[in-house]
């Protein structure tokens, strides 16, 4: 379901009741809230979805020495990675540039990128998908399993209704 967020109601503000002008009470929009780089430092995950909303989409990854996320094309969908920790290259339409803690990378729809731990522990950073990329709640171990659920079809973004 998207927006739900599953899997990290711990790391979220419930929703909160106002008075409506009819004296009832009206729902507030809940407050999602992440301590991210931590959220991030302490998954142990390939990749993890933090959160899927219609548009855009949360998404931890956590990326072993002389790992990579491996070479792919977004046709349609934006993404930017923030590096949390680490050492890596990102390899984005061609170029090739080192990246580290702080490093915030852009990569439009449509170019061909890859990003590289070229380190000796883990490249970690958190990445937003506009619109969403993989299945709301998705938690992938490794790469190796992430490659599986996208080639099985079990990590398709949500659809709308």
């Amino acid at each position: 379901m998207a927006g739900t967020g599953r899997g990290q109601e711990d790391r979220r503000e419930g929703t909160d009741r106002v008075p409506s002008d009819q004296g009832g009470a009206a729902p507030m929009a809940s407050v999602i809230h992440f301590t991210i780089a931590t959220t991030a430092e302490e998954s142990p995950d390939f990749r993890r979805v933090l959160w899927t909303g219609t548009n855009t989409q949360l998404v931890i990854m956590t990326i072993p020495p002389g790992g990579e996320i491996g070479e792919e094309v977004h046709e349609d969908i934006d993404q930017i990675l923030t590096f949390v920790s680490g050492v890596g290259e990102a390899k984005v339409g061609g170029a090739t540039k080192k990246v580290a803690q702080g490093d915030l990378v852009v990569v439009p729809a449509g170019t061909k990128h890859n990003f590289l731990n070229t380190g000796q522990l883990p490249l970690v950073l958190y990445t937003v998908y506009g619109p969403p990329e993989h299945a709301d709640g998705a938690v992938h171990h490794t790469k190796e399993e992430a490659d599986a659920a996208e080639e099985s079809g079990e990590d398709e973004p949500p659809t709308e209704s």
